[in-house]
Order: structure tokens, then sequence, then C-alpha cells
């Protein structure tokens, strides 16, 4: 779930807070005044600022250059924070600063400033008499940016033409959204909308699957598109926990009606993680008005899920049935091949080359998400750049074994039934039928040993989802699995793909 964005009263309650004590700093230290402990404020403040980068970085980019920055002080609108080396500034300002500058701004307004501590221990001297000053964009940001400090978009967006936060983030585009077939439909719907927003039957567009498999990255990639090519189109990204936010926050300050007429005023609307409007009967009553404005109105709809509307819990189904009108596509794990290309375009975004058996390594060890995936490939330049260590594949192991966890969820035999049949590409009706025809026995064969290895069931019950057959025929098509396993490479191959997919080793 996205974070909660703080209030203006939760901004003006930091900054009444009361710092707390500074430690006595070193006698040797050049520069003493400004080496006390961290404050309170700073703390508080920087927090906020985590809450929000977390939610737009791979966790283990997240645990690697944002966990180990420090808060000092906050003090004449600037906030004071430390890192652990030059380097790792460098980096930081390189790949994340239009996030940085954009969460200080919303969190600390629009003149506030970052300032970097740099760490250097150098000649047996301690840190804080090393510590070096580095400015991070002093300069406020222009009418467009000075807006997204807001918390309701509307407020800033009177009358129409006035500028407003659409909250897309630019490193999201077509051009680096790595194509396979796990999402091949669901990007060829996008680029269509993006095209002709309002003009195509996918209205809305619905994209639902797991968590960190691009479905951000892709609707994103709709927004971008159509600012780039159209820019007098009024796009708006949002998410469902920012649009019950604002709702609220309408509400307590009787501004409901602004914020109806802004969401009605937008051209292309998109709305990630709609599933967390469950529950919240108000929140959907208003959202299915200002959808149905909308859509009456010839405007583009886009909305993303981790399930497929008729999945959708506590969530009226006025608003499921609407989700349905347009075009419902999903989103899968990437294939090996996707994830290769994955990783290396990452890798050389990054500047860094990457030999193709550790690329290859990691695409076949990490396949839970692309966030995943990118976040291995980061966690490797980091040790390699920080910690100055050798690029090799025992490296790539070690970074692996602490990114990926091996998948403690309980595999049934529908979900085995399920991938073998993708895997094949047969229906999972023809596992249960009759026909012999060699590549559905072999098929059959497969998820029956799937089923006996990963399922608890009895070789009978496992036999009932397969037409009927009887124990014995179960473990026929295990032994025969068996022996593939030690001389058929393609058996071979299928049954890691699968066991890879599972979550299992």
């Amino acid at each position: 779930m996205a974070k909660k964005l703080p209030t203006l009263d939760l901004f003006a309650h930091a900054l009444r807070a009361k710092p707390t004590t500074s430690r006595k700093p070193s006698t040797k230290t050049e520069a003493n005044a400004e080496q006390s402990a961290p404050d309170l404020q700073a703390t508080m403040l920087w927090d906020k600022c985590l809450s929000i980068i977390k939610d737009n970085v791979a966790s283990q980019v997240y645990k690697t250059w944002f966990e180990p920055i420090t808060a000092l002080r906050w003090q004449d609108s600037q906030l004071t924070i430390q890192v652990p080396s030059q380097f790792f500034y460098e980096w930081i300002e390189e790949h994340y600063y239009a996030l940085l500058q954009k969460t200080i701004y919303q969190i600390l307004g629009a003149k506030s400033k970052l300032q970097y501590q740099v760490l250097v221990n150098n000649n047996g001297e301690t840190l804080e008499q090393r510590a070096i000053k580095l400015p991070a964009f002093r300069n406020a940001p222009t009418t467009s940016q000075s807006n997204q400090q807001s918390t309701l978009p509307f407020a800033t967006a009177t009358p129409i033409q006035q500028q407003y936060p659409n909250y897309l983030n630019s490193r999201y585009t077509f051009e680096n959204f790595i194509r396979g077939e796990s999402n091949q439909l669901a990007s060829s719907a996008a680029l269509a909308v993006a095209e002709a927003p309002g003009k195509t039957r996918f209205n809305p567009l619905f994209i639902y699957g797991g968590t960190g498999l691009g479905k951000t990255h892709l609707v994103q990639a709709i927004g971008n598109y159509i600012t780039q090519n159209n820019p007098s189109s009024r796009v708006l990204y949002t998410n469902s926990e920012r649009f019950t936010i604002e709702y609220v926050n309408a509400i307590q300050n009787n501004r409901v009606n602004e914020f109806t007429n802004f969401y009605r005023t937008i051209d292309v609307l998109i709305v990630d993680d709609i599933q967390f409007f469950s529950g919240k009967e108000k929140t959907q009553d208003n959202f299915f008005h200002t959808f149905n404005a909308l859509y009456q109105a010839g405007k583009q709809l886009i909305l993303t899920s981790d399930k497929p509307p008729k999945e959708l819990v506590d969530v009226d189904d006025r608003l499921i049935s609407r989700f349905q009108w347009g075009l419902t596509v999903d989103v899968q794990l990437p294939d090996y091949e996707t994830r290769m290309a994955i990783l290396q375009r990452k890798s050389m975004d990054e500047g860094f080359e990457i030999p193709t058996d550790i690329i290859e390594y990691i695409a076949r060890h990490v396949f839970s998400s692309v966030r995943e995936l990118e976040g291995s490939l980061i966690s490797l330049i980091a040790k390699v750049s920080l910690d100055r260590r050798e690029l090799t594949i025992d490296l790539a192991k070690e970074v692996v074994r602490g990114v990926s966890t091996p998948s403690n969820k309980n595999i049934t035999i529908q979900d085995i039934i399920k991938e073998v049949s993708k895997h094949y590409d047969f229906s999972p009706d023809i596992l249960a039928g009759k026909t012999r025809k060699h590549e559905v026995v072999l098929a059959r064969q497969v998820a029956m040993y799937l089923a006996k290895k990963f399922t608890s069931l009895s070789l009978k019950n496992i036999g009932s989802y397969f037409g009927g057959r009887d124990h014995t025929t179960v473990l026929h098509s295990c032994q025969m699995i068996e022996n593939y396993l030690g001389n058929d490479k393609s058996v071979v191959a299928s049954i890691e793909t699968l066991k890879r997919l599972f979550g299992r080793d």
C-alpha cells in the first residue's frame, strides 16, 4: 500500500517539536558547532521523506542507498543529511536527484534546501574532523514544482489553466519498459491508449498483476507519452490511498465541490492500486460518480490492481461492473528471456558492464518480481563500487542469497495444473482428458510429479484431478519423470523452470 502523505498540520507539528539535546562536540573538530547529534525535527521530517522514497524505488535500492543516510539538522528551511562517503553522495545525486528533490519539496516546502554532509576517514582522523558539506538543489522550484508540495492538487489548479502536480515520474517510459511474453498484451494495450486516449475501446484500461511486475511503470509510461505528445492534455496519476486522503481532507475543509470539479476536468485519470478502495464506502461513492462523469465525457480512465475486478473484496458492485467495461489485462512473472533483457538494459543504464554468466545467474535465480530483479543488480553494483569487491559469480551468489527469499507459500495442485498447462501451452482440461498424444502425456506426468513433490495429497487424490486416474498411474508418471531427469535435458529444463516459478529449488 502506498504510504500516507502527511498533511500541512503535521508539518507544523513537526516544526514546532523541540530538538533533542545536542552532544558535546569534539574540541578537535573544525566545525564543532555543526557537529551536534541528530535533532528530532530532522529525524521526523526525513522519516516522512523516506516513507515516500521507499514507495518509489526497489526494496534493495532503498536498503542500499537510503537506509544508511542519517538526518542531522533542520534549520532555516534546510535539512542536513549525512551520507557514508563522497562516492555515495555522487551516486545518489546522479541516480535519484529528481526523486529526492520532488520529495523534499513535497514534505518541506518549495523554498526548502537539502545539504549533504559527507564523511571521510582520512589519515586516522575522526569522521567528524573530516566532514565535507555539499549543498543540493539550492534554487526554489518553478511554479509547477512548488505546487507539488500540496496533498490536495485541486487546491492549486483553479482556474483550470493553472499548473497542478500530475505525480508522473519521468523515468517511466515505453522506451525503457522491457516487453516480453509476460506483459505483451498489457504493453500493447497501454501504447494504443497512449496514442489515442479516450478513443479506443480500451476504456477503462484495467491492468492487474502481482507486486513489482511493472504495472506502475506501464501506466505512468502512458501518462508521460501523452504529456509529451499532447502537452495541453490534463493527465493525473494518483493512487487509491492519495485519492482517499484528498477526499477526506476536502470534507474536513469544506472543499468537496472543488475536489469533485478538479477531478472532472482531467482528460486522462490514472489510479494505481485500486484494490485499496476496499471498505471505503464514501470514497467509492465519490469515485463512482467521478468515473461516470469522465467516461461519459469521453475521457480516458486507467486503473491497476493486484487482482482482476471480479476478485476485488468490499468494492461496490457498481464500480466492479464499470471496471469491466473496457479491457482487463494482466501482467505476469517475467520469463527467463525477459529477465535477461531487463538485467542487460538496467546494467547498461547504470553504465556498468556485467559479464554474461553473472547476468544469467541472476536471471535464473531471481524471478519473483522485476523490482527484486533490479534490486539484485543494484546491490551487486553497490558491493563492487562501495566495498571494492571483485565482480565474480561468487559475489553474484552472495547478492542473490541476500535479496531473494525462498517462498513459503503453500503450493496447491490447482497452481501446478495452471502453470504446467501454461508452460506446455495446453488447456487444463486437456491434462484431465483421455488423449494419449506424447506431448500431452508428458505434460500430465510432469504435473503429477510436481503434485506429489510439493503437495501433501495422496496418489489417489492426485489422480482424481486428472480425469479420475488411479494411484498406479500417478506412481508410474512420477517414475517416468525421474527417468527423464537422468537423461532428457528438455524435461530437466522444464522441471527447473516450473520449480523456480513456485519458489522451490
